[in-house]
């Protein structure tokens, strides 16, 4: 029953008027991690310059291998001369992707010559075991001849003052497991460096030197001849592709001796930093190899590293070097 004194009336709700006591901001305990190192996030994956025009392949079938590098080519026989047209699309193949493969090729030296030629005038290299002309060197692994490692992170030749465009290498023995190589894209490493490292590295030099790579495995008395025909020399420790205009970063653990300018500590400190970048897998492709297969790189874009798990079996590849322009 309703009480008549109160009818027609409202009843106002009762406020509490105390303040509720906010949950305590959670504490983490002190930590931190060793300054310039590599850590994990998004990552920035361009495979071309801003603004580069893409178009579809005509003259052969493009398939990639990875997100920004590599990729295999099928429909061409490399044995066989290429017109203007084949190589005007095959070189866009390779700035766009960096590292070409052509399957099961089986190229004679004298053929895999001619391919390169189609880039430029060749290398020689007498740091490195001589095939069947000057122009082609011999990596053997397994046989008789002073063995090198390319199990590092490194650009081709780059203590030379003209460092070499590209490469063609053919495998002619493969081991029954194991000999993979793998290139990283410099574009990307650059890419996702720092502001403050970009900065920092804008307009600096690196000086390069073939003495530190090759004297892991030669003695003086076979490097101290070759001294003055390859004296130091200073790169931008950024260079500019001379045909795509990316910048990429041009220093690498077998070559590049200091950051010109700089203290021996602080230089080493940086130069650790810098040629951490071809690590990340993001910006890497790797190839497993067959009999007969070629590799084509763009040596100004990228870095490479031969995996050297497959002693005691025996891996044999042949590479043609095509000669470059200065960095800038």
């Amino acid at each position: 029953m309703t009480d008549p004194h109160t009818a027609g009336t409202r009843t106002e709700p009762v406020v509490s008027t105390t303040t509720a006591t906010p949950a305590p901001t959670p504490r983490l305990r002190a930590a931190r991690v060793p300054d310039g190192g590599i850590y994990e996030g998004r990552r920035t994956l361009r495979r071309v310059p801003e603004g580069w025009e893409d178009r579809p392949y005509e003259l052969f079938r493009l398939v990639p291998l990875g997100r920004v590098i590599g990729a295999e080519i099928h429909g061409l026989d490399l044995s066989q001369p290429l017109g203007p047209a084949v190589r005007e699309e095959l070189n866009r193949a390779l700035l766009e992707w960096k590292v070409l493969f052509f399957r099961a090729q089986h190229l004679s030296p004298e053929h895999q010559r001619d391919f390169a030629r189609h880039w430029g005038e060749l290398e020689t290299n007498p740091l490195l075991a001589r095939g069947a002309s000057d122009e082609v060197v011999r990596f053997d692994k397994g046989g008789s001849a002073t063995p090198t490692f390319e199990n590092v992170w490194h650009a081709d030749v780059t203590f030379r003052e003209r460092p070499a465009l590209g490469a063609v290498l053919q495998l002619r023995e493969v081991p029954p497991v194991g000999g993979d190589t793998m290139w990283a894209d410099m574009g990307c490493a650059y890419d996702n460096l720092s502001d403050e490292i970009k900065e920092r590295i804008d307009g600096a030099t690196a000086v390069h030197d073939f003495i530190p790579g090759f004297s892991r495995f030669y003695g003086p008395e076979r490097l101290a001849p070759l001294q003055d025909q390859f004296p130091p020399v200073e790169h931008p420790v950024v260079r500019t592709h001379p045909e795509s205009g990316r910048k990429l970063l041009f220093v690498n653990t077998s070559f590049t001796t200091h950051i010109t300018g700089m203290s021996r500590e602080e230089s080493d400190r940086l130069l650790r930093e810098l040629v951490q970048q071809a690590h990340i897998p993001e910006y890497q492709v790797r190839f497993h190899w067959q009999p007969g297969d070629i590799a084509f790189w763009d040596n100004r874009a990228t870095q490479h590293y031969a995996v050297d798990d497959y002693a005691p079996h025996r891996r044999v590849a042949e590479r043609v070097a095509i000669a470059g322009d200065r960095p800038f």
